[in-house]
Formats: structure tokens, C-alpha cells, sequence
């Protein structure tokens, strides 16, 4: 007996809700392991808006955002 020969005399001998469950979990299973195609950067994604952002715009950036945040609390 192979094992989806075992799994499908278990399967049978189940309740039908715990059949559910079961074929839940083994579509859990399968999504898991399944490839997922590969993430794309930021950079991908924005690629095409021709924006060119420098380290200094980044620097300018945070200290705007930051630039008056009491330090005292931290």
C-alpha cells in the first residue's frame, strides 16, 4: 500500500467535518509549497517614474521629518 492509498482508507474512516479539515490542511499544504513568483524590488516597481532620489534628498528628508523631535524622551 502507498501512501495515498493509506491516506485515502484514513480519509474514509473520518467524519465528514473532519474530512473538511483535512482537506483544508492538505491545501495549506500544497499553497505552501508551491513556488510564488519572486517578489520585485521597490526599485522594479518604480523603475519606470524616472525619479532619481540622491542620499542628500534622503538626508533632507529625515531631517525635516525629525528635525524637531524631543529627544529627551527617547
Amino acid at each position: 500500500m502507498n501512501i495515498e492509498q493509506a491516506v485515502l482508507e484514513k480519509l474514509r474512516h473520518l467524519p465528514i467535518d473532519k474530512q473538511r479539515e483535512l482537506l483544508n490542511f492538505a491545501e495549506f499544504l500544497y499553497h505552501k509549497n508551491t513556488t510564488k513568483a519572486p517578489l520585485r524590488s521597490v526599485r522594479g516597481l518604480c523603475n519606470d517614474l524616472k525619479v532619481d532620489i540622491t542620499d542628500e534628498d534622503i538626508v533632507k528628508a529625515r531631517q525635516e521629518m525629525w528635525g524637531n523631535f524631543p529627544r529627551d524622551i527617547v
